[in-house]
């Protein structure tokens, strides 16, 4: 039977998937951990993009996948456009810590933008803010630099920014599974001077958000 695949990057991210789906322990590696039961199994990488690199790769090559799904928190690049909660769900990841001075089409699995499935999930029941066809950052530093995040956003006009999607959609496009991947992000700071304090005071918060998402998502999938 095919088993629909989720990444996440923390325990505390992680046991709320746990309970929902009922998962139970079934392997580990040195520092990545895996659940699962008969229809999902879910991959606890730790955070940044080596370790969601090596987990999602071994979700792929391990498991018969229907579908990939990355859900986590992430901090905002929109300031007071948004509130903690919302969530979004990404279209497109780009790297904002990739530099290479050279241009070519050969570079951009590097330099370019990953783009995921779309899926219509309705908006009407859900309490919080919830929004489709975000651009999310990926980069290997935790953002609590106001300076920084002001830059980015002028830059890209980036909706979050985190440490796994980019590696996560990389494995999954090579693997040929990125029709079929789709990540939800829950904002849990402002990726600001005051985030290293917040995004973990406010993670069950937005991972409660981003929970009632994946629940429609998952019923969405199970039709495919």
């Amino acid at each position: 039977m095919k088993k629909i695949g989720i990444l996440t990057a923390m325990q505390e991210e992680a046991q709320h998937i746990i309970n929902l789906l009922g998962l139970k322990p079934s392997s580990t590696l040195k520092n990545i951990s895996f659940f699962e039961n008969e229809e999902y199994v879910l991959a606890l990488s730790g955070v940044g993009k080596i370790q969601a690199s090596i987990a999602t790769t071994t979700l792929c090559s391990r498991y018969d996948l229907k579908a990939l799904i990355n859900i986590g928190i992430a901090g905002s690049l929109l300031g007071n456009q948004a509130q903690i909660g919302d969530v979004f769900l990404v279209q497109r990841i780009g790297q904002h810590d990739m530099y290479l001075p050279f241009d070519g089409e050969h570079l951009n699995y590097a330099k370019g933008e990953i783009e995921l499935s779309t899926i219509e999930i309705e908006k009407s029941d859900f309490s919080f803010q919830f929004r489709t066809g975000a651009l999310c950052l990926t980069g290997d530093q935790f953002l609590d630099d106001q300076s920084l995040t002001q830059k980015l956003r002028a830059e890209t006009n980036a909706d979050v920014v985190e440490m796994e999607a980019f590696a996560f959609a990389s494995v999954a496009r090579e693997f040929g599974l990125l029709e079929k991947s789709y990540s939800i992000k829950a904002i849990s700071d402002g990726a600001n001077n005051e985030s290293q304090l917040a995004h973990m005071d406010n993670l069950d918060f937005a991972m409660e958000n981003s929970i009632q998402v994946l629940k429609e998502l998952l019923k969405k999938l199970k039709n495919i």
